[in-house]
């Protein structure tokens, strides 16, 4: 069963086109390029160039746009968006400001199809940066299709990018309480929903039940798929469920979860507010998760974070 939507997350939304029946379309790209009315988003070391305020992306022209590797990006409202990969050595001029942000920021400030725009920039340049030789090879490979895929000079692989599914799922038992678990690189009061990788030849469903049964102990029954959200940290996508437990005795593993908690919403309310409980925000699918549980806009901490 689909339920309704989940909102108040990034990235939910894909406003732009992706303009694929056009990558390899030579003339279109080069005309895109030389048309000052395109648009260029500028990457570092995996970082987004921003306005001076950090509040939104820069639209430089082509014309204004650093020496790097150009990766097509799609259509907004006409207008063509690139990004650029540019190098350590980038200097800061008018067109090239020097403030740079990484998507966990700009994620909770940027409008939606920015925001789109920004998730897919980072996914696929972090892609390439990663990939620069063939896996059959060994090769230098090239930016092929307006940077969808690299291709090998010398024995003529095409490479694609990949994406790596993993699960994040909300668990609440008979009591409609919520498990949430403390990683253990995290600071002592932060809980979130349980999460992990999708393993070979495992459903979604089946990595929902493994994972929280290896992480808490917890046994799961029914899941009910909830919702994605593309995480390039660094090629993620993030398959969100609604699981119910059968059985609520805890164990954690004591590596990854150090800790798991039943809370019911009375102990969100008023734990959150009095800092003994840091939660996710919306920034991250899981805020949506615990919104939806919790049935209106998480309580605010106000305590100062130690």
């Amino acid at each position: 069963m689909l339920l309704d939507p989940l909102t108040g997350y990034p990235f939910r939304t894909a406003p732009h086109d992706r303009l694929t029946e056009r990558r390899d379309d030579q003339d279109f790209l080069d005309q895109a390029w030389a048309d000052p009315a395109s648009r260029v988003l500028v990457i570092r070391d995996g970082n987004l160039a921003t306005e001076q305020s950090g509040q939104s992306l820069p639209t430089i022209k082509p014309s204004e746009a650093p020496v790097g590797e150009r990766l097509l990006l799609g259509e907004v409202g006409g207008e063509v968006y690139f990004v650029v990969i540019a190098g350590d050595d980038l200097q800061a001029d008018a067109a090239n400001p020097a403030r740079f942000e990484g998507l966990r920021h700009l994620a909770g400030v940027l409008d939606a199809p920015q925001a789109a725009l920004a998730a897919h920039a980072v996914a696929l340049s972090g892609w390439h940066a990663r990939h620069p030789r063939c896996a059959v090879c060994g090769s230098v490979t090239q930016v092929a299709q307006a940077g969808a895929t690299r291709r090998c000079p010398q024995c003529s692989a095409t490479h694609f990018p990949r994406t790596d599914p993993a699960v994040i799922m909300l668990v609440t038992d008979d009591e409609d309480r919520c498990l949430l678990g403390h990683n253990a690189t995290r600071a002592g009061r932060w809980f979130s929903t349980l999460a992990g990788f999708l393993e070979p030849g495992e459903t979604l469903e089946q990595a929902v039940a493994r994972e929280v049964l290896e992480e808490s102990g917890v046994v799961v029954g029914e899941a009910t798929y909830a919702g994605s959200q593309p995480w390039p940290f660094p090629s993620s996508l993030m398959v969100a469920f609604f699981a119910h437990a059968t059985s609520t005795d805890i164990s954690v593993d004591g590596v990854e979860i150090t800790e798991a908690r039943w809370f019911t919403r009375d102990e969100v309310a008023r734990q959150v507010p009095a800092g003994e409980l840091i939660l996710p925000t919306t920034v991250s699918i899981a805020g949506a998760l615990l919104t939806r549980w919790y049935g209106e806009a998480l309580p605010a901490r106000v305590a100062p974070r130690s």
